[in-house]
């Protein structure tokens, strides 16, 4: 997660040399609730920023937009042009008003598993992760110590019914989220314990 500080300086350094800031904000929702960080104090320093209503949120499908009326209609124009635009959209509408009302605060609960789940890793080999830099729900294995590729222990975890993603040869990602339960927080945590011992 980016210190405020350091967007701010990045902002600065950009804007004074006349570039545009644009936020992939996907998961902007995780990063304020872990940070603090009002979402008006991270807006103030870009142009353009894009949320995802469905990352995180549990929205089952979109994202917005965030800019001055005039970059939202030059977007609008941009959007047409590519044959992105969707029609009748209010189901959808609906469902990430929703989730805007309902599920920014719940993210907490993501946040805790992905950290209790990196405190129990860290107990068997203090290499695959730092729980104190797990600030979100994204817990990252770094694997080069325990002589064990991220490929294998991809396929050990599916095997057991866990999904996990390999980022590289030596790099595992776990993602918590809003239908990950407490109960499958803990089955999870037994299913990584056996596949990283598995040799």
């Amino acid at each position: 997660m980016q210190p405020i500080d350091e967007i701010a300086k990045l902002s600065s350094a950009a804007h004074a040399r006349g570039i545009a800031m644009h936020l992939d904000g996907a998961r902007i929702w995780n990063a304020h609730v872990a940070s603090g960080v009002s979402f008006a104090e991270y807006g103030k320093h870009f142009d353009t920023i894009s949320v995802c209503l469905s990352k995180g949120l549990g929205s089952p499908i979109g994202s917005v937009m965030l800019s001055t009326k005039e970059r939202v209609a030059e977007a609008r124009i941009w959007r047409k042009r590519y044959g992105a635009g969707m029609r009748q959209v209010g189901i959808i509408a609906a469902a990430a008003h929703y989730a805007l009302d309902n599920n920014i605060a719940r993210l907490a609960e993501d946040h805790a598993r992905a950290k209790k789940i990196a405190t129990a890793l860290a107990a068997i080999d203090s290499s695959l992760v730092d729980p104190s830099k797990v600030h979100t729900n994204i817990v990252g294995l770094e694997l080069s110590k325990i002589g064990i590729t991220a490929a294998e222990l991809t396929a050990r975890c599916k095997d057991a019914g866990l999904w996990i993603s390999a980022l590289g040869p030596h790099y595992a990602r776990l993602v918590t989220h809003l239908d990950f339960n407490d109960a499958q927080c803990d089955q999870s945590i037994e299913i990584l314990k056996r596949a990283l011992v598995v040799k």
